[in-house]
């Protein structure tokens, strides 16, 4: 499909504003993709998709998780990890998504992972500095977006997410502790 479809088959599926950022996601992923060399096209896919499900019923989602077999410790916690698995789901069944890539950078865009490709990075990364993200901290993020290689830019943002999660005493997902430390000891060499 192409971006119209695609932007088109999820506009209904969200408010204005999350649409809004979800074109930001694209493009942005799509700049990031061209940075680092990777397939931009697979990037801006993903990006469209990655928040397909951020609106859908919360217990559908949950029967698509038990159903398929996802991971079953998202359901302890914080709905909002489910519409990544949930999503890459929808991009399979529904848009015939078939590259492992795209799905797993839907599936993991929320919570990073360990041996994470780098069109997972950078659809992580795009989620969080798109043009029409605010919150303390974002101007550095973008800084750091511009002048840093992918794997530093990429424990710079999931550093930031978790100590975001930290201050507001929220848990955080295993998957995002394992991608923080694959990337620090992967940096160690």
């Amino acid at each position: 499909m192409e971006r119209s479809e695609l932007l088109a088959a999820i506009k209904d599926r969200m408010p204005e504003r999350r649409y809004i950022h979800t074109i930001g996601v694209a493009d942005t992923a799509m700049k990031l993709a061209e940075r680092f060399g990777e397939n931009v096209k697979s990037a801006e896919i993903a990006g469209i998709l990655h928040d397909s499900c951020k609106h859908a019923d919360r217990e559908w989602m949950k029967e698509i998780i038990l159903q398929e077999k996802m991971d079953s410790n998202l359901l302890d916690f914080h709905h909002e990890l489910w519409h990544g698995p949930v999503g890459a789901y929808v991009a399979k069944t529904e848009f015939a998504i078939e590259d492992e890539d795209i799905l797993n950078a839907i599936h993991y865009h929320t919570t990073g992972r360990k041996d994470a490709s780098d069109l997972e990075k950078i659809i992580y990364i795009a989620d969080l500095i798109e043009p029409n993200r605010k919150f303390p901290g974002i101007e550095e993020l973008r800084k750091a977006a511009v002048e840093l290689d992918l794997h530093s830019l990429s424990i710079v943002c999931v550093k930031h997410s978790i100590q975001f999660l930290m201050h507001q005493n929220q848990a955080v997902f295993p998957d995002s502790f394992n991608f923080y430390n694959d990337l620090l000891i992967q940096k160690r060499g």
